[in-house]
């Protein structure tokens, strides 16, 4: 496939994950954990993130409980498709 075939396909990719970062965006105030910030910082500059991620400020049943709250405002999705190590992502 040639360079310029392709090229449709990526802006439509990188529309919907700018429509996607806006949206998480946009739910940020309506979170209540402390390390919410460092969670939101890494959705928005890599491309997984860790369910079990912690840090200084949030545990690991604190960041549990987060992404499935950025799941029920449909801001992140899980992307392993597994029950026990749950990677997310815009």
């Amino acid at each position: 496939m040639r360079w310029f075939k392709r090229r449709p396909m990526a802006c439509r990719l990188a529309a919907e994950l700018a429509r996607r970062g806006k949206k998480l965006l946009a739910v940020t105030p309506r979170l209540r954990a402390k390390g919410a910030g460092d969670v939101i910082f890494l959705l928005l500059n890599k491309d997984a993130v860790s369910g079990s991620l912690t840090s200084k400020n949030l545990s690991r049943f604190a960041a549990r409980r987060l992404y499935d709250r950025l799941q029920q405002f449909d801001a992140v999705r899980e992307l392993s498709g597994r029950p026990t190590f749950r990677l997310f992502g815009l």
